[in-house]
């Protein structure tokens, strides 16, 4: 498990900073074991702000440890983010008032809904009309009201809009990332290609190809860089990535039954333990042992 991870940590290693984004798997020994990587973690929750807390992850003597990434934020996190003072990666106007106005200064990043999306299932499309995700690019000029009114600091501009690969559709992300920046008119110190880097299940799939998909985003990069007039840091944000190939589930058969034309075997394992066939209608090998 270990040496796959490593693995899948490596083919990234191109980027200034690999980020994970721990939704994917938050066991805390995965957490210390990415730590000591060198990655660094995306939480959603204030659960995950304490799981990588308990991990090692430290936010006062390194800042960028923990990102807080929402589309909203309750007042229990508001307080703790604050407290930490961890990045907030903000998908709304209203949260980044709202973490404005209890602490004013905080360093931020803005989670941008450019208008389009994509993804393996519509379910897993974080971008576009009907996606909750992100600000609304035209109303960037709204979130540059409040960073000024609360005197926040611009970190960078994150761009997640999907989970899967489509390497001519990934251009267009990019193109799209140049095109805020530049639009949107502030320094920057980073943007952040978010996550979705899709992983092979069935044989024969094809596996994403990280150097294509680093230099996409490495262009976008340079040319912001040029716009700026000094270098800016490219993140990304792998979660499913780095995991999904280091551990198998082990169920066992209960009951097997016919129901019409229908053959059902049942197991003792359910959707707490994998969801993503039921919720996305992925597909997951395989096998019984012995057979």
């Amino acid at each position: 498990m270990r040496q796959i991870i490593r693995r899948q940590i490596a083919a990234l290693k191109q980027f200034d900073v690999v980020r994970f984004a721990q939704k994917a798997c938050s066991n805390i020994h995965i957490l210390r074991l990415m730590r000591e990587q060198g990655v660094k973690v995306d939480s959603v929750s204030l659960g995950e702000i304490e799981r990588a807390l308990a991990a090692g992850y430290n936010p006062q003597t390194h800042p960028d440890d923990i990102v807080f990434t929402a589309d909203v934020i309750d007042q229990a996190t508001l307080e703790r983010v604050s407290e930490l003072q961890i990045p907030v990666n903000a998908g709304s106007v209203d949260m980044l008032d709202q973490l404005g106005q209890v602490s004013p200064g905080h360093r931020v990043w803005l989670r941008v809904n450019p208008g389009f999306g994509h993804g393996h299932s519509q379910k897993t499309n974080t971008g576009g009309e009907n996606s909750k995700h992100g600000i609304w690019y035209t109303d960037l000029p709204a979130a540059l009201d409040v960073i000024q009114r609360h005197h926040l600091q611009l970190v960078g501009i994150h761009m997640h809009i999907g989970s899967g690969v489509d390497y001519a559709h990934l251009e267009q992300v990019c193109g799209a990332m140049v095109r805020q920046v530049i639009e949107f008119g502030q320094d920057l110190q980073a943007i952040s290609a978010g996550g979705g880097l899709s992983v092979p299940y069935q044989q024969g799939e094809e596996a994403v190809d990280t150097e294509h998909y680093y230099g996409l985003w490495n262009a976008a990069r340079e040319q912001i860089a040029r716009h700026l007039g000094h270098p800016v840091k490219l993140e990304i944000e792998p979660g499913r990535f780095l995991v999904a190939q280091s551990g198998v589930l082990i169920t066992q058969v209960r009951s097997v039954k016919q129901m019409g034309s229908r053959h059902f075997v049942l197991v003792d394992a359910g959707f707490n333990d994998l969801m993503r066939p039921a919720m996305y209608g992925s597909y997951h090998p395989y096998q019984c042992p012995g057979s």
